[in-house]
């Protein structure tokens, strides 16, 4: 077998000098083009060493039994090795690898301008999350944690620099995987918090847009896209197939919590969810996710859902987890606990007017103060509503998933994936912003417009 890193790499150049060809007729690249930034290596295709290192390693030690073995997790351009050798859609995903992945998808797209002064927007193909492994990991490193990406931002500022002054960054884009509060540390606080970077608060990176795995409150400079699942269908037969398992799946259960199942020290929904449990058997069914146990092994959480009509996905470190996209692919209506874990941070994935069509709002306030019972509110819902809630959260379901690179001309053609719709929307964001700079209207550059787009 051959070395995931090696073919990972092999692939990836070969992928990114393929010749792309043009179009008779109307321009249908008009708004769409895409320059993709030429960086070094040592921001992105170097970073993936990483994965033999013992220093910085790509899988989670404490989910050695279940996780890919590091390089591994490089396989299929970064979706992992197959959960099964007969497996056609299910991989061992490892979630930092968001950001090869991404740049992967985009070298397939059309569209794409070498010229970077036709171009429309410019992808930067940093492996941000990556580069920050050293930062997070290493404790030696921590006090330099403000320094994560200068490098990049003095690579840009000094190599053509035309391409990034022409509009002052605004039409850069690039994908970050994880929290945008995880690269959010002011760059002169001190100490310095673990586990973060200054990213986002380098002042050259300013105006770039990024997409995140979950927004801030103010997401002027950020969108959230969706978590990373497990599940990358190639053709529209495979995704068909899903989804009508999903319609078919029998469901017993009433609600399912997938998660860390250690109790606080002070009251909190989670806490509340898992007391619950405790006390109604016959209504909820909990997967213990400690220690990472799910984090690679897909099967070991879908079964449990696909026999949920609701799943339950109270905030944990941070308001979104990745739990709420697997709970739509699995036909699970997800229970959400506040806004901020996904009303407010996926517009241009699942539309915030309708919510209210595919999931349930509790308060998290009144489970852990006000004594209302999560499984009493949802017994409360007509079967009916829940079987259209629960036809409402598959229809939704191809857009929050990563399709597999290499996917057939049906699959791209019948439905947009998470890929496609997180760059129409910073296309979209992009256009905005560099009108208004046309037009001298700076005010507008900085809204905080609400870009969702109805579906």
């Amino acid at each position: 077998m051959a070395n995931p890193l090696s073919l990972f790499l092999f692939l990836f150049l070969n992928v990114a000098a393929a010749p792309r060809g043009g179009a008779d007729g109307p321009d249908p690249c008009a708004g769409r083009r895409i320059h993709i930034r030429r960086v070094p290596p040592r921001f992105n295709a170097d970073l993936l060493r990483h994965c033999g290192a013992d220093a910085f390693p790509l899988a989670d030690a404490s989910a050695a039994a279940t996780s890919a073995p590091p390089c591994e997790s490089l396989a299929n351009h970064g979706l992992g090795p197959r959960t099964h050798p007969r497996s056609r859609s299910w991989y061992r995903t490892d979630a930092r690898l968001l950001e090869p992945f991404f740049h992967r998808r985009v070298l397939e797209r059309g569209c794409l301008a070498d010229d970077p002064a036709r171009a429309d927007a410019v992808f930067v193909p940093y492996y941000a999350a990556l580069d920050a492994l050293p930062y997070v990991l290493d404790s030696v490193l921590l006090d330099a944690s403000a320094r994560h990406g200068a490098e990049l931002a003095e690579f840009l500022a000094r190599d053509q620099p035309r391409i990034l002054a022409r509009r002052r960054g605004h039409d850069h884009f690039l994908v970050v995987s994880g929290s945008a509060w995880d690269y959010a540390q002011p760059p002169g606080a001190e100490p310095r918090m673990w586990g973060t970077t200054s990213l986002l608060r380098l002042p050259e990176l300013a105006n770039f847009t990024f997409l995140t795995l979950e927004s801030r409150i103010w997401p002027w400079q950020e969108h959230a896209i969706p978590h990373l699942t497990s599940f990358h269908p190639a053709s529209l037969p495979h995704l068909r197939a899903w989804l009508a398992r999903a319609r078919r799946s029998r469901r017993s259960t009433l609600m399912l919590f997938a998660g860390g199942v250690s109790r606080p020290s002070r009251p909190n929904i989670r806490g509340s969810i898992l007391a619950e449990c405790a006390n109604r058997t016959d209504a909820c069914s909990v997967v213990d996710c400690s220690g990472g146990k799910c984090s690679h092994d897909p099967g070991r959480y879908m079964r449990a859902m696909l026999k949920a009509k609701f799943c339950l996905e109270p905030p944990g470190d941070t308001p979104t987890r990745r739990s709420t996209f697997d709970a739509i692919l699995a036909g699970c209506v997800p229970v959400f606990f506040e806004d901020l874990a996904a009303r407010s941070q996926y517009g241009w994935h699942l539309p915030p007017a309708r919510y209210d069509e595919f999931s349930v709002h509790i308060p998290k306030e009144t489970v852990v103060f006000g004594g209302v019972s999560i499984a009493e509110t949802l017994e409360a819902v007509p079967e009916a509503e829940v079987r259209r809630m629960r036809k409402r959260v598959l229809d939704m379901a191809p857009r929050v998933v990563y399709r597999r690179h290499g996917s057939t001309d049906e699959l791209r053609g019948a439905v947009k994936d998470a890929v496609d719709l997180a760059v129409d929307g910073a296309l979209r964001r992009i256009r905005r912003r560099t009108r208004a700079q046309e037009e001298v209207r700076l005010e507008r550059i900085y809204a905080m417009e609400d870009d969702s787009v109805e579906m």
